[in-house]
């Protein structure tokens, strides 16, 4: 068993060996789906590793790079292993391999999300060090199951280009994970629809979503500006112009009031919850 990088592996193989470590998952991605996911998630396959066995992937971890929080960071974007090479402790050894070659790279910490329900997984991340920073609520709804409420006229909300004013980051009552940052959106701008709602010209609130997928990256309103309908209206128009059939609001802080109650009052349930963890290795 060898563990190489996944630099000079064609797509083609990595979507295969994606799709049969996930074969026994209820999500299932297409290709096209798989690439984006990998894209917006800073997917580098030179900071990549898989357990080859002969010519076969056995094992993976398929890692992006950037900045969190201002720091050289690896995000483990996904680790799987093909059924019958299950148990072997592959996906320990990828990560003790990866280590001091992402050190090599400048890279100063390791960033994960596990399901809070995938216990085995997380004993595995504890022992080998990393430590929980956050948790994370994941909400998912069909689009007419979705409370939008009726029209608000306290706020013009328009679809605009994707730019991102300094001053929205006020609107936060959470930063957010890595999947659902600025530099996320960046990466494949194409892909999402930036919605910013207008109250005598100025800005009070915006959403930036994927409308392939139904997701929601990204919702604030100024907290002047709150309980006046100004959320319900940028989740109106994104239900609108959403082309999946549910909506989905993935990692937002589970210590947050204000999403939770959102949630709530647009029937949007919680399905599910992770963990977001860090490793230092400078």
């Amino acid at each position: 068993m060898k563990i190489l990088s996944l630099k000079n592996i064609a797509f083609d193989r990595i979507y295969e060996s994606f799709s049969q470590a996930f074969a026994d998952y209820e999500l299932q991605l297409n290709r096209q789906e798989l690439q984006t996911m990998l894209k917006r998630r800073g997917f580098d396959p030179a900071m990549s590793f898989a357990a080859f066995h002969e010519n076969q992937i056995a094992a993976f971890t398929l890692n992006g790079t950037g900045s969190f929080n201002a720091t050289p960071t690896a995000y483990d974007t996904g680790t799987g292993t093909i059924m019958k090479f299950r148990g072997q402790g592959l996906a320990t050894k990828i990560f003790e391999h990866s280590i001091p070659r992402l050190v090599q790279k400048g890279i100063r910490q390791y960033l994960l999300e596990v399901l809070q329900h995938n216990t085995k997984a997380l004993s595995v991340y504890t022992k080998l060090g990393f430590t929980i920073t956050r948790e994370f609520n994941y909400y998912k709804q069909f689009n007419e199951e979705v409370h939008v409420g009726q029209k608000t006229f306290y706020a013009n909300v328009k679809q605009t280009k994707m730019v991102f004013p300094q001053l929205i980051s006020g609107f936060w009552d959470f930063s957010p994970s890595w999947q659902n940052s600025f530099d996320a959106i960046k990466r494949n701008p194409g892909s999402f629809i930036m919605l910013k709602a207008f109250t005598a010209n100025i800005l009070t609130g915006y959403c930036v979503f994927e409308p392939a997928s139904g997701d929601i990256t990204q919702i604030a309103v100024h907290e002047n500006h709150r309980g006046k309908g100004i959320g319900s209206a940028l989740l109106a128009e994104a239900v609108k112009l959403n082309k999946s059939k549910v909506i989905k609001m993935i990692n937002t802080d589970s210590t947050c009031a204000s999403v939770k109650a959102f949630m709530k009052a647009k029937n949007i349930p919680l399905k599910g919850q992770q963990f977001e963890m860090i490793k230092i290795i400078q």
